[in-house]
């Protein structure tokens, strides 16, 4: 296999990209590293052909170490340097955009932003889209070279893709036990060119031969965040005996090529069209690795190999939801089991407004709203109608043609509105679809199918010709709090 990859014209990357998270873990005592010197050890890497590094904002000083290897040493010209901007959730302005950008460009030492990838907390605040449109703005003006984002799920890559956002990269967890990356993410990234960056491969060294044939450990005598973290992920699919038959079909292959558990785990996430390059973390200068991870993209799988693993897959319960689902929905797949760790609350999309005794509205901002004198919803006791919803963020139609994205924002909108008065998508008790062409009311469907599965609210879907030119989908919902 190949050593490179073309990302997007102009972005050659490593399949094998580093992953630097754990330089926070390292500088975890409040120390800091040193840049200089820790920048060295990352020389082996590029020499080995592993030129793309891969941090984030809150990876220490991660930025500050990667931006001195390319500007000090000789070899610095090879390298990628890929980011990350994971803003709190709420309302983001341009302000607050281009001061992020300018700190990671600053840390760096850089004058663009090889890849800005960008991860947002809470879709039904549309504030999501402001980032990525302000983010987009920044690239236009030369600051950042490609953009792309992590942990967004099939739906929501769609709206942005849909909505002009050139991305060319989404960096989700794949991995032999985790195969949300292979459902409909992999329709929306052949159909809008968009690569997987594929971390968690090993799922916390879960897939090494470290695990192989050990009693199941409890929480508590786990060592590593990581460890914390996928062991929920082997919970949820299926439970530790599912997990080392999986580990022990993955150990005969690894013996049929002569290479290690962690090779075939790592290399079997490329026979995934849509994956770009796997994430390997390392720790500069403690654990590398380097000659290992050369070994497994030269591993070439047979047949016989390839259905081994796959029969052991087959006995896994896929992991619930769709990727990026444990940062944002039950169960909460993370070291501690919830968001605790990672963000204090989520603001409401939209602020109540009280009008009543019992009684409270919500408004979007549309222009239509103003003129025509409703709202976005009302709150009546313990009744929410939501009037008729298109795909509108401020004054901007959001989803292009794309009425599979259209809809899935509609319902973004729609939720966002339920839960800033108390409720949640839940809670709806009915829906009113209307489409403007009557040949889309299957696609429509299957997106409010896929939003409001085990809800299973009272629905009507009709042809009506919408106001507004480009609006495919409007739909109005109401629910009961309980």
């Amino acid at each position: 296999m190949k050593t490179t990859t073309q990302l997007a014209p102009g972005l050659e990357i490593s399949r094998i990209v580093t992953g630097l998270w754990q330089i926070a873990d390292m500088e975890r005592d409040g120390t800091k590293l040193d840049p200089k010197e820790t920048a060295l050890h990352m020389e082996p890497f590029v020499k080995s052909g592993f030129t793309s590094f891969d941090m984030a904002d809150h990876y220490g000083s991660s930025e500050i170490i990667t931006g001195t290897f390319k500007n000090t040493n000789p070899l610095g010209d090879r390298v990628q340097l890929f980011t990350k901007w994971v803003p709190k959730p709420g309302k983001i302005s341009r302000e607050d955009v281009k001061a992020a950008v300018h700190l990671a460009l600053d840390r760096m030492q850089q004058q663009s932003i090889d890849l800005m990838q960008y991860h947002a907390w809470h879709y039904p605040d549309s504030s999501w889209l402001d980032g990525l449109f302000y983010l987009n703005e920044l690239k236009e003006e030369g600051l950042i070279k490609h953009l792309g984002v992590t942990n967004f799920d099939a739906a929501h890559l769609r709206i942005a893709c849909a909505s002009g956002i050139p991305l060319v990269s989404n960096q989700v967890c794949h991995s032999l036990i985790d195969q949300r990356a292979s459902g409909n993410m992999v329709q929306v990234c052949e159909e809008y060119g968009v690569k997987i960056l594929a971390f968690g491969t090993l799922a916390g060294g879960f897939l090494t031969e470290k695990w192989l044939g050990k009693k199941e450990p409890s929480q508590d005598m786990l060592e590593t965040w990581s460890e914390m973290k996928y062991k929920r992920f082997i919970d949820v699919a299926g439970g530790w005996d599912v997990y080392q038959h999986l580990l022990e079909s993955v150990k005969k292959v690894a013996e049929r090529q002569q290479v290690s558990v962690a090779n075939v785990s790592t290399r079997y996430m490329l026979e995934n069209p849509s994956v770009a390059a796997i994430i390997i973390g390392v720790r500069l200068g403690k654990s590398e690795h380097i000659a290992d991870n050369k070994k497994l993209l030269e591993i070439e799988f047979s047949e016989d190999d390839l259905n081994l693993i796959k029969d052991a897959q087959k006995e896994l319960k896929p992991v619930p939801g769709d990727c990026g689902d444990e940062y944002r929905k039950p169960p909460f797949l993370t070291a501690s089991g919830d968001l605790s760790h990672h963000i204090e609350k989520i603001p409401k999309a939209f602020e109540p407004v009280k009008t009543g005794e019992d009684r409270e509205q919500v408004f979007s901002g549309t222009v239509w709203e103003d003129f025509a004198g409703y709202c976005r919803a009302v709150k009546d006791g313990n009744r929410i109608y939501v009037s008729g919803t298109t795909a509108t963020h401020g004054s901007e139609m959001i989803g292009g043609k794309d009425v599979t994205a259209q809809t899935h924002f509609v319902i973004d909108k729609i939720e966002g509105a339920i839960e800033s008065l108390g409720g949640s998508l839940n809670d709806v008790v009915r829906t009113r679809i209307f489409v403007n062409n009557i040949n889309d009311w299957e696609i429509v469907a299957r997106a409010h199918g896929e939003r409001f599965k085990g809800i299973n609210p009272a629905n009507t879907l009709v042809e009506a010709k919408l106001v507004g030119e480009g609006y495919l989908v409007e739909i109005e919902a109401e629910a009961v709090v309980k």
